[in-house]
């Protein structure tokens, strides 16, 4: 697993983010979302909305069963959602704060590499709401480049939280290569799971490689691009497999020399498809 931010670069993170995001949803809340079809930024700012208060209580709960959804309702009046969500983000930036990064707490990622604790979360919401800010800006048509250092984590973030499994790979093993122009990652997939590491000099070769910026990488591994928009090699099936592959919600031991993360424990855990994972405007995760 690749650490790039502490918990307190994480929080700053989110704070601005979610600035950029209410800058660029507030003007016209009814406005389209092209990348979420049949959804308008006021759908889009409800959902991140009720995304942070769940967070925030499962945080705040720490090593136990998921929470119960949030069944406040948000507002219907458009300044009244925006300070909803402004209030939402303030809690969950407190109880993050106030936890520190290494309470664990429940998660649904607990099988792979991605640590299920404070740290963790805080580590998704900054990549959440980095992807759901390019929707709202591309929605207003004010699109801004992703600050790249952030765009680079989002990207191993995603192979950590998403594509990281003791499962076994139910195809022939093969190695997928994800290089960006500010860095690169890559995942293994074997018999003995799915484990994404950085990328060294001595690498395997690929079985398939996707290359573009670290912004075009992070929009196709959550489903806002597609392999065709960037310079794909190899066998594109092994992205295609990868994506519709629904792994077994199994614990393993890690084999000898895997870095990171943790077995799933008493706390439990769902592995998600990477599918479901990667869809557009899923409920929350």
């Amino acid at each position: 697993m690749t650490e790039s931010f502490d918990h307190s670069a994480l929080l700053r993170l989110i704070d601005e983010r979610s600035a950029a995001f209410r800058r660029a949803a507030a003007p016209d809340l009814d406005a389209p979302v092209p990348s979420c079809p049949g959804w308008t930024l006021f759908d889009l700012v409800r959902h991140l909305g009720t995304g942070r208060r769940w967070w925030a209580a499962i945080v705040a709960v720490g090593p136990a069963e998921s929470p119960d959804k949030d069944t406040a309702v948000a507002p219907d009046e458009p300044e009244a959602l925006l300070a909803w969500y402004a209030e939402a983000n303030e809690l969950l930036l407190s109880v993050l704060r106030e936890a520190g990064p290494g309470r664990a707490c429940w998660t649904w990622w607990s099988a792979g590499v991605s640590p299920a604790n404070a740290w963790g979360v805080a580590r998704r919401r900054v990549h959440e709401l980095l992807v759901h800010t390019y929707e709202a800006q591309l929605a207003a048509s004010v699109v801004e480049l992703m600050p790249a250092a952030v765009a680079l984590d989002g990207v191993a973030e995603f192979l950590d939280t998403c594509n990281s499994t003791p499962a076994a790979w139910p195809y022939e093993p093969a190695t997928l290569h994800y290089h960006a122009a500010e860095g690169r990652s890559w995942l293994a997939l074997d018999e003995i799971g799915a484990w994404p590491a950085p990328l060294k000099d001595d690498h395997a070769a690929a079985s398939a490689s996707a290359a573009g910026t670290a912004e075009e990488l992070l929009l196709f591994v959550w489903g806002r691009r597609t392999l065709g928009d960037l310079r794909a090699e190899d066998d594109p099936q092994v992205f295609e497999r990868l994506i519709a592959w629904e792994p077994e919600d199994v614990a393993r031991p890690r084999p000898a020399g895997r870095v990171g993360g943790r077995r799933r424990g008493r706390q439990g855990g769902v592995r998600l498809s990477v599918r479901a994972a990667r869809s557009r405007c899923a409920p929350v995760r």
